[in-house]
């Protein structure tokens, strides 16, 4: 990396990656707090509004899968931009929906197009000096994550003020525009002249020969299939009796994860310190008591709050660390690494969101709970083992 390449200085740019990242995570999103509203206005029942959510996490998975590895291979200059635009198309689909299939549609395109972030974050670690690689991720993923749960409050809110597709036309809108500045400022990085098909060989190489970036994919997917579950039953849960609260006051729960979010890059900045391995493991020991938490709060609401609040630190947690120790195994596959890390990490978020609509309809708010827990459970099960891996390889 050159010197006159290093953006990690570079607020103004930086701050505009963070939005887009937030803005692109935030397509899967809107859908949660809005299935009341989606049911009735579609007159389906809640399952098949419901799977609007895993619809957009399954897209979300395909475009990390097959998408984000061409960022190695392309200008990610003019490529993000498109990608953007592309996810602006789907939101309008959304927008213009006029019944189930076609939301479903626009939910699949916005889904598959927004990977654009994760062509984005491989980008500002290329382009940023070495040692704040930790900072800059965590930068651009308290982006991402605000940008999740500020989605989810604005649907609400704007549902409430008007109506339910309010939100995808402003996406849209705010989508076209940051494009298109973004188009203008990306320093331009060098890319590979592999061809496509081989990428997915050279990924398949990765993963054999990198058991740790399997392994931290493991865990990442496993915390976020436990944050997922909370996505796909929130609004069932805060809708119905106790509570009855209306799509903005469950858009209001859901920013209490945003003091979470916003420490992630105080996390990376731990980690460039070399602190990963502490940070991994209270983030899974605040993932566990955050279900505590939510156990309770299928009675009371403030202990719902708390939960929501642990669970969205202790994922934040987590992932930062994950990202700091697999963009070090292969700096010249950054790409490709964060596609193989991400797929495995929204795959286990669509996993996360159908059991959170299976747990709920088969044993109501007990078993969401439980169901949470094991997955995290799982998850430091793997971390010991990834702990005692890398401990033996720097034995040798």
């Amino acid at each position: 990396m050159s010197p006159s390449l290093d953006i990690s200085n570079n607020k103004p740019l930086l701050w505009l990656m963070a939005m887009a990242c937030g803005l692109c995570a935030g397509i899967n999103y809107y859908c949660q707090p809005l299935i009341r509203s989606i049911q009735q206005y579609f007159a389906v029942t809640e399952s098949q509004a419901a799977l609007t959510v895993t619809f957009a996490q399954v897209s979300y998975a395909f475009g990390l899968l097959f998408i984000v590895p061409l960022g190695d291979m392309v200008n990610k200059t003019k490529f993000i931009p498109l990608l953007m635009y592309l996810a602006a198309l789907g939101l309008l689909i959304s927008a213009c929906a006029v019944n189930l299939p076609m939301l479903w549609l626009g939910t699949i395109m916005g889904g598959l197009f927004a990977v654009a972030a994760q062509v984005l974050i491989p980008l500002a670690v290329f382009a940023s000096h070495p040692n704040k690689t930790g900072e800059v991720i965590g930068f651009l993923m308290s982006g991402l994550l605000v940008g999740i749960l500020l989605s989810t409050s604005l649907a609400g809110l704007l549902s409430y003020l008007a109506n339910w597709q309010l939100i995808y036309w402003v996406s849209a809108i705010s989508m076209l525009l940051l494009a298109t500045a973004l188009k203008r400022r990306l320093p331009f990085v060098p890319s590979s002249k592999m061809p496509y098909f081989a990428i997915f060989r050279s990924m398949a190489e990765l993963l054999a020969s990198e058991k740790r970036l399997l392994l931290r994919g493991l865990i990442g997917g496993l915390s976020f299939g436990a944050m997922s579950i909370l996505f796909s039953t929130i609004a069932v849960l805060l809708t119905a009796p106790p509570f009855a609260l209306n799509d903005v006051l469950v858009g209001v729960v859901a920013l209490v994860g945003v003091f979470g979010a916003l420490s992630t890059a105080k996390f990376g900045k731990i980690a460039d310190k070399g602190h990963t391995k502490a940070l991994a493991w209270i983030g899974l020991l605040i993932l566990a008591s955050s279900w505590l938490f939510l156990y309770l709060g299928g009675q009371y609401l403030i202990s719902y709050i708390i939960g929501y609040g642990l669970i969205n630190l202790g994922l934040a947690m987590v992932h930062t660390s994950n990202q700091n120790i697999i963009f070090k195994l292969r700096p010249d596959a950054k790409s490709r690494i964060n596609a193989i890390y991400m797929t495995i990490y929204f795959i286990g978020g669509a996993c996360g969101s159908a059991l959170g609509v299976y747990a709920w309809h088969h044993g109501g708010w007990s078993m969401v709970c439980m169901t949470g827990l094991l997955l995290i459970v799982l998850a430091s099960l793997i971390n010991l083992f990834d702990q005692r891996l890398a401990t033996a390889a720097n034995a040798l």
